[in-house]
């Protein structure tokens, strides 16, 4: 079985570099940092990261024969909410924050892990949640640096 034992953050990686295989992960196993795991290739590994590493999507992780191996963002199920108003969005994100939920923020939305408990506190606030099946990449977090470490 591979071990992978290190991550190379997207915005680092070789975009040249020859990837071996791809591995598929919704963000809750994308925040574990010891656990086994089926690639996209039906391949089982052994994922022994240090602890406190997130992945995300175009991540690179390193067996320790040095093969490459893709992370990608596995699509999952999430509420997406739109706006041209942004502090209709801001006050959204505000609340969803203070329930300590994960958020992702984009150009006129927001996402976040499909729950119908928020979905009612979003329509609430003003704004209409479409349940979707997408990948999920949220905010890291003021603390984390750009290599996934929280400091």
């Amino acid at each position: 079985m591979k071990r992978l034992t290190q991550r190379i953050p997207a915005g680092d990686a070789d975009a040249n570099a020859q990837i071996t295989d791809t591995l598929a992960l919704p963000f809750e196993k994308r925040q574990k940092t010891r656990q086994r795991a089926r690639l996209v290739s039906g391949a089982d590994i052994a994922l022994q990261l240090p602890r406190g590493t997130v992945t995300r999507g175009g991540d690179h992780l390193v067996s320790e024969t040095g093969e490459l191996i893709e992370v990608v963002a596995a699509p999952e199920p999430v509420s997406t909410v739109r706006s041209d108003d942004s502090r209709l969005l801001a006050r959204a994100a505000y609340h969803l924050g203070n329930r300590h939920i994960w958020v992702e923020i984009g150009n006129g939305w927001l996402r976040y892990l499909h729950d119908h408990v928020l979905d009612d506190m979003v329509r609430g606030l003003g704004l209409t949640p479409e349940k979707q099946c997408a990948p999920f990449e949220p905010e890291g977090g003021a603390y984390e640096g750009h290599d996934g470490h929280h400091h």
